[in-house]
């Protein structure tokens, strides 16, 4: 059976080796390497060239919108919170119409960590851009402390993971509003929305936390099969 192509969103940032530093596409393999162990073919895609979009959502068996800095507030219609370091803009306008391109031609999206947030503002959707101001706490951003998801048995993603995750997804930014055709199906016990799904979509999950750090393969293992 041949491996489905995967698409996998990257930085665009300074990068050194041997004496020189340029301007380079860099993504953590752990996102290729888990890509690959659920039987996909994972390829990275430079956030640079719209035009390519179309092809690309017409060549990929699925897109995977991958974690990384914390999307622009402008592109939610909210003021740039000065804590928030500033935005990825070419990124963020890349992986935003990419995210629109893979609903509309129902191309299976993985979103994660910030992906979540892409595209849940690529569907019209808000973000809280610091969650420790709503919350009056900083439970959510501190690094290494797991905590456990409660997950909707009856969404694409319980079918993979169950109704309970333990995870460390440390992050400062969050849904707020649901965008068009998305539930939120996965919570902390604070009611942080953790986990997003297209309706009517043949594979749109999107996740707070990163499996791809924990060894966790089950919802690469879902989302690759819904990518055959």
């Amino acid at each position: 059976m041949s491996r489905p192509l995967i698409g996998i969103t990257a930085y665009l940032e300074a990068a050194r080796w041997s004496d020189f530093v340029r301007e380079a596409v860099l993504s953590p393999p752990s996102y290729a390497k888990a890509v690959g162990r659920a039987g996909g073919a994972p390829v990275v895609l430079p956030p640079i060239g719209l035009p390519a979009i179309e092809d690309y959502v017409r060549g990929l068996g699925g897109v995977v919108l991958a974690g990384g800095a914390e999307l622009g507030a402008g592109t939610y219609g909210a003021e740039q919170d000065q804590r928030v370091p500033e935005p990825q803009m070419r990124r963020d306008k890349f992986e935003l119409a990419l995210a629109r391109a893979a609903v509309r031609a129902d191309v299976p999206i993985l979103a994660i960590g910030r992906g979540m947030h892409v595209l849940n503002v690529a569907q019209g959707g808000t973000l809280i851009p610091w969650l420790p101001d709503v919350l009056d706490n900083e439970r959510h951003s501190e690094p290494g402390t797991p905590h456990a998801i409660q997950v909707s048995v009856s969404s694409k993603l319980g079918k993979a993971v169950g109704d309970r995750v333990e995870v460390t997804a440390p992050h400062h930014q969050s849904v707020r509003r649901l965008g068009s055709g998305l539930l939120a199906v996965a919570w902390a016990e604070d009611q942080i929305v953790e986990g997003i799904e297209l309706q009517g979509h043949r594979f749109g999950v999107g996740i707070q936390w990163h499996p791809e750090r924990q060894g966790d393969d089950r919802i690469f293992d879902a989302f690759v099969e819904a990518a055959r």
